[in-house]
């Protein structure tokens, strides 16, 4: 029962990662279109998805809570401020995207503000994935650092990282979703969206060198792990040479397998600790009889029909943004 409930809350933070990755990386380059035109195409394209994409986070956030209590517990007191910050962001563009549709004379304010929420919630969620790979401070189980204790240079880096691959991502979806200008403008953000990113993998690893982080002695132990960056050398070969033949669909596929090869690691290489190194998987979860009942209940009814209402919700809206603005 434990396994099954930690498949299904990496299952559902990998679905948000990547689907509400692409809406919030629409957000982020929103901010960089120049004509209301372009901005209106951005808009549509996520329009009919984005509400959806957002559940999945709630999903993980219920695991963690029923199934994980400790680990919700700990994660929730080291960061506290970053939770609040990407929940403000995500309200803040979700305020936005309905506002600036209707406004009539604050329609930049709007649309700021939507770019900006959307940055404030991918920077967030890096920044807590980077604090939580160079280690939490724990005394006896009970997080031990101060309010900013998250606040690291190797953090910092995470977070730009994710605004990065978000960002990518969303680019990947406007070339899919956009036609003429906007989708040629959208293939030369992905060559330098790239470029940034691969400079900045490298200065990432370069740093978690000079700080001897713990995980890398992971992967000394565990060669099987640089399967992943394998997988995400090909995955980039195959995005310069989709994107050359101006492919549609095929960016978002080899971004989206780098996405998954990055995320895999994660587990894998801290297995069996589901907060690095302090609390192992057995010791976070719940009793049998609270997994149990969870199962009943939302394994066996609501995760299938939250998969089945996100798969049909796409298939509906699978043409191009002006084809789906009219469904």
């Amino acid at each position: 029962m434990v396994l099954f409930w930690i498949s299904v809350l990496a299952f559902s933070i990998l679905l948000y990662v990547l689907l509400d990755g692409f809406d919030l990386g629409v957000g982020i380059l929103f901010g960089l279109a120049r004509s209301e035109y372009r901005r209106r195409e951005m808009m549509r394209t996520v329009a009919p998805v984005w509400d959806g994409n957002e559940t999945w986070l709630i999903v993980s956030g219920v695991v963690l809570w029923g199934a994980f209590p400790l680990v919700y517990a700990t994660l929730f007191s080291a960061f506290y401020l970053p939770l609040i910050f990407m929940l403000a962001g995500l309200i803040l563009r979700g305020v936005a995207f309905e506002f600036r549709e209707k406004a009539l004379h604050l329609r930049v304010v709007w649309g700021i503000a939507f770019s900006a929420g959307s940055l404030i919630a991918g920077f967030m969620q890096g920044v807590m994935v980077g604090a939580l790979v160079e280690g939490l401070p724990l005394s006896h189980g009970d997080y031990a650092g101060g309010d900013f204790s998250w606040l690291t240079p190797f953090a910092v880096l995470c977070g730009v990282g994710l605004c990065l691959g978000y960002s990518l991502l969303g680019a990947c979806w406007l070339v899919r979703k956009c036609t003429g200008e906007t989708q040629s403008w959208a293939y030369r953000l992905i060559a330098r969206l790239s470029l940034l990113l691969g400079l900045l993998l490298v200065v990432v690893f370069v740093l978690a060198l000079a700080l001897n982080l713990r995980v890398m002695g992971r992967w000394l132990e565990r060669p099987y792990l640089f399967v992943f960056p394998v997988i995400g050398v090909v995955a980039a070969i195959v995005l310069a040479v989709s994107v050359r033949r101006h492919h549609v669909r095929a960016p978002g596929y080899a971004v989206a397998a780098s996405f998954v090869a990055a995320f895999a690691t994660f587990p894998i290489t801290f297995w069996p600790y589901m907060v690095p190194f302090t609390i192992t998987v057995d010791q976070a979860a719940a009793p049998h009889a609270s997994l149990a009942f969870m199962f009943w209940g939302e394994g066996l009814f609501v995760l299938p029909l939250m998969l089945i209402y996100t798969i049909i919700g796409y298939r509906v809206f699978r043409g191009d943004g002006t084809n789906s603005s009219h469904h």
